[in-house]
Formats: C-alpha cells, structure tokens, sequence
C-alpha cells in the first residue's frame, strides 16, 4: 500500500484498542435493578397437603392399604377432585395378609372421597414379571386366549388367560407339544368358561373367583381331555368401561365400611436450605 493511498496498518495499532462506550445507568432501568423477579422465599410444598386413607373394597381380608397425599383445597381447586381417578396398584399378598398370592398386583381407583377416606374400587389385575417368565420353559407349548365380557352390574372386562401343556403319567418323551388342532380347542374352551364365569356374577363376585384362581383351575380341569395343562391362570383383566358412578353401589362393595375419623399425621420440623436460624427454629 502507498503513502498516499490511506491509512496505514501501522498507524491503527499506533492509535491503541477503541473505545468501549458504557451505557448510563439512568438511561435503562433494568440495570440498576438487578435480576427479574427477585429471590422467591423458600417454602415447604408439604405444608399445603394432607394425608387421605385408601380403603380397598371388602372383598379383600386387608381394608386399609395405605396412604396419598393431596394438595389442600383451596378456592376452585377441591382436594377430592384431585383424587377421584388415582390408580392405585397394591400386591394381592398384601390385600390378602398371604405370601403366596405375591405373584399378584391388584389396581384399585379411587371412586369417592369421604372424610379422610378414599374408597376404591377393583380397576384391573395382571401376574408379576418375574412369575411370567418363570413359567416359560422349554420342551411345552404356551397357550393365549383372550375375551371381553360384560358382568350382571354393566362392567365390560377384557380377560387373558394363560396355560402351559405338561407331560403325560409316566410318559417317556422328553416334549410336551400340543396339535394346533388342540390347542385350538384349548383355546375355545378357555374362551368359553372366562365368558360363562364372568358373565353370570357381578364385579364383586367375579374378584372373589380372581383370587383363589377358580377359573385357571376349572380350564384345567375341563381340558383334561383334550392334553393336560399346568400353570393356568387368567394372566391380565383390563377394566375398559364402566357403568354410571352410583354411590349406592359402591357402598355395597365396601360392605361394613364405617367413616372413621382418620388422626392427623405432623409432618417433623425440617431445616429450610436458604432460610435464616430464626426462621427454621419457628
């Protein structure tokens, strides 16, 4: 580059690094105050809730499962409408006060709130994990069969029901396998006797034939016959419609329920991070 064709490069760095124009406080009022919204006071979420009692229907020997927790009503927001719904799933070794029915779960929802109570109602049931999957062997033939079905009092219920062929008395044969015409009538008799089951009885009646597993055993028993069977159970039941909600009925279900006043649980002091000693100690 000429002299006279411009400014140098030299004569810029000679000049030294450009100015940093600063802005005036006065000018833009967010600087002088800081972040938006401040510091919120820390509080604890607990203290706005209560404990509510589950109570399960009287067809199981245990009444109280346990406890939930709701936020307390405050305005247009009611603390039992936070509960209608809930889904609970409980152990049928608990409900029942028997370990071996631990291969069970049992969902209850929560139908109406009464005081400090929450009465549930039968919502579905399947076979824990670990007892599935310990029952499929091999050198047997596993059968599914699935229907839906409309109990006495309008419930409609989808049952699955599983079963596992076993070996003959003194049968030498290492496999166990059924015909596929076989296990197309084992198939049609499960069909049969899960729709006759449920069909004849109400929701009540029918968890009363779900937990000594009646129907698993008389599938068995009427499929002598045709090839014997072992581990049948009605693996899974969805609950996919219900009648009207009628309070009359459900108190039915819960049998000798009475609306006992439930004792206040206090939560214990706890130390609020970010709180000063006074405070915490109050």
């Amino acid at each position: 580059m000429t002299q006279g064709a411009g400014i140098k490069f030299a004569d810029v760095f000679r000049a030294g690094p450009l100015r940093q124009h600063k802005m005036a406080v006065g000018k833009n009022k967010r600087l002088s105050k800081g972040k938006k919204g401040g510091k919120k006071k820390a509080t604890d979420p607990f203290a706005k809730k209560d404990w509510y009692d589950i109570k399960a229907p009287s067809v199981f020997n245990t009444r109280n499962v346990g406890k939930t927790l709701v936020t307390r009503t405050q305005g247009t927001k009611i603390a039992s409408d936070g509960l209608k719904g809930r889904v609970l799933t409980c152990s049928l070794a608990d409900l029942q006060n028997n370990e071996a029915d631990a291969h069970r779960n049992i969902k209850l929802r929560v139908e109406d709130v009464q005081g400090r109570n929450c009465l549930t109602n039968f919502y579905g049931m399947d076979l824990t994990t670990d007892k599935l999957r310990s029952m499929i062997r091999k050198w047997q033939t596993l059968i599914e069969a699935h229907v839906d079905v409309k109990t006495t009092d309008g419930y409609v219920l989808r049952m699955f029901a599983i079963s596992f062929t076993k070996k003959r008395q003194g049968q030498v044969k290492k496999t166990a396998y059924a015909r596929s015409s076989q296990i197309r009538q084992i198939r049609k008799k499960m069909v049969e006797i899960m729709t006759r089951e449920a069909t004849s009885c109400d929701l009540k009646e029918l968890v009363g034939k779900f937990i000594p597993e009646a129907i698993g055993k008389e599938i068995e028993k009427s499929c002598q016959g045709i090839y014997p069977l072992q581990n049948t159970f009605v693996r899974k039941v969805k609950l996919l419609r219900a009648p009207k909600f009628d309070i009359n009925k459900l108190m039915e279900v819960h049998g000798d329920y009475s609306a006992e006043v439930s004792e206040k649980i206090e939560r214990p002091a706890e130390e609020i991070v970010g709180a000063a000693p006074e405070e915490a100690a109050e």
